[in-house]
């Protein structure tokens, strides 16, 4: 089943159709056309394995099989149901709900008991195992229980600082840049990632990596405004001149 993202940190409850093997209604499960019964299979004796004697090198060793003509069964059907061919299910297209519980991950499962197949000799049915494929994001990674992305801020952003909105799973939040931030600076947002499977209480952080962004194209202004701000900066940064150191004698 393909969910979303989203889906998959927060849960959901889907519904999924599948090809459904149920008890036939005209022989209620026993194979045998209506007014008959199965019979005992005379080969087995009922019991659906027959016992051979092989001759070895050993001796003589017993071998068990599952015997060929009631397929184990331990019945024989000399009238089939029409509706069922015999099998006593009919194949039909039914509806499920599944429960997605929240922080489930790609390729993990969920259990729905007695959604299997039926059980041979009167059995129980197995269960329905439900694969969770979960479709990527376009801003969002995830590892385990940690969210991670990757935000631009502009490089006046970055030097001078100030708010930026940054994009979770819950919304918008509102993150104060500090001033002079180097690229590739991670920010963590404690507790904006992924709730644990085991306890819902307990949910992961999202990890955030401020890029600092170099504009592609700027007009003639802006190159001008950028061009002073380097000469600022360069006559900012030169180092000072260091006093002489004085002789020995002097």
């Amino acid at each position: 089943m393909r969910i979303s993202f989203e889906e998959a940190v927060f849960g959901c409850e889907k519904e999924i159709e599948i090809n459904f093997k149920e008890t036939c209604a005209s022989c209620h499960g026993t194979g045998a056309k209506a007014g008959t019964t199965p019979q005992t299979c005379p080969k087995c004796n009922g019991k659906g394995k027959i016992m051979y004697t092989q001759q070895s090198f050993f001796g003589q060793v017993q071998n068990v099989q599952t015997c060929p003509d009631c397929n184990g069964t331990g019945k024989i059907i000399k009238e089939r149901c029409p509706d069922c061919y015999g099998t006593g299910y009919k194949t039909v297209r039914k509806k499920f709900k599944v429960r997605i519980p929240a922080g489930i991950d790609n390729g993990q499962s969920v259990r729905l008991a007695g959604g299997g197949e039926p059980g041979t000799n009167g059995g129980e049915r197995g269960d329905l195992l439900v694969e969770a494929v979960v479709s990527q994001h376009p801003i969002f990674k995830r590892q385990d229980t940690s969210i991670y992305s990757t935000v631009p801020i502009s490089f006046a952003k970055a030097a001078l600082g100030g708010p930026i909105r940054i994009k979770t799973v819950d919304g918008e939040v509102e993150y104060e840049v500090k001033p002079g931030t180097q690229t590739d600076t991670k920010v963590r947002l404690k507790g904006k990632g992924v709730p644990s499977l085991r306890n819902r209480n307990v949910r992961g952080d999202h990890y955030v990596t401020l890029v600092v962004q170099v504009p592609e194209r700027m007009t003639q202004a802006q190159k001008e405004a950028l061009r002073r701000f380097d000469e600022a900066m360069n006559g900012v940064s030169e180092p000072e001149e260091r006093p002489k150191k004085k002789g020995f004698f002097k």
